[in-house]
């Protein structure tokens, strides 16, 4: 893990900068004129606001987005997570990408992390691609699909216990990290609040964290 990060003694804050024109929170950069310098100064704001890590995604998660190309979130990431290297602002550098070909090269860009929404299920080469690089990478519980978008939102899918589902199906990806030899202490795990989830699961999983 990241010497800067210290799990078990405090909390630690996550910006996250949406360079996309369809983002869920409508702040998405991708539409402005210079998306590089509208990410800079929300990374800016971010850090002085007390954000440890700064997430940079290019590829929408709202209910009912169009995906895009690995080319397109590429080109959206890329520069971002160039110019926010170069600014050395005291912030972990965290890519939101399940994509193995976007992660090494935001890795190789001088990224300090990969956040797949996906837990590793989407693109199994992206385990490879921390492993090599012995960085961290988050691990998200997800059952949301495009087709369970209604009104804007995620509904809920099926669990026939919550928990213990939610426990099983990260601890699946788990598996799938450690067999590409990605150590334990690199490894994150996120429940995947709002995701595939109703409101009800949600409260239940924010209420039952420990």
């Amino acid at each position: 893990m990241n010497p800067l990060l210290n799990f078990g003694q405090q909390t630690y804050i996550m910006g996250i900068i949406n360079v996309t024109p369809d983002s869920f929170s409508g702040d998405g950069l991708a539409a402005s004129q210079n998306p590089v310098a509208a990410a800079l100064k929300q990374a800016e704001g971010f850090v002085q606001s007390g954000a440890h890590i700064l997430d940079i995604g290019g590829e929408s998660t709202r209910p009912g987005a169009e995906p895009v190309t690995a080319e397109q979130e590429l080109e959206r990431v890329l520069p971002v997570v160039k110019a926010l290297v170069k600014s050395d602002f005291p912030a972990l550098i965290s890519v939101d990408t399940y994509r193995a070909s976007t992660a090494q090269a935001a890795l190789e860009a001088g990224a300090d992390w990969i956040n797949d929404v996906w837990g590793l299920q989407a693109d199994r080469a992206l385990a490879d691609v921390c492993s090599q690089a012995g960085v961290p990478v988050v691990l998200m519980h997800n059952r949301s699909k495009a087709s369970q978008a209604v009104l804007g939102r995620y509904v809920g899918v099926e669990y026939e216990n919550l928990l213990e589902d939610v426990k099983r199906e990260l601890l699946a990806s788990v598996e799938i990290a450690r067999a590409s030899g990605i150590e334990d202490r690199n490894i994150i795990l996120d429940p995947g609040i709002g995701f595939g989830k109703t409101v009800e699961q949600n409260l239940e999983l924010l209420n039952r964290l420990d």
